[in-house]
């Protein structure tokens, strides 16, 4: 984006601007509910938050090194 020219930038500014009045607004009060609903519908498949089973997990040490 440095190497392009100020008429440029600004097209492609506007064509952005474009893109966004199209998008549907909903209101934060009901999305929030809905996004905290799945989290909490998920998060018994969540990962970060249960751990990952060592047999399935593919970043745990395969072995140790011993120098002697």
């Amino acid at each position: 984006a440095q190497d392009m020219t100020e008429k440029e930038l600004l097209k492609m500014e506007l064509d952005q601007l474009k893109k966004e009045v199209k998008l549907e607004r909903q209101m934060v009060s009901k999305t929030g509910k809905e996004i905290k609903e799945y989290i909490e519908s998920m998060s018994g498949e969540d990962p970060l938050l249960k751990g990952v089973p060592e047999d399935k997990n593919p970043f745990k040490e395969k072995g140790g090194c011993t120098i002697s």
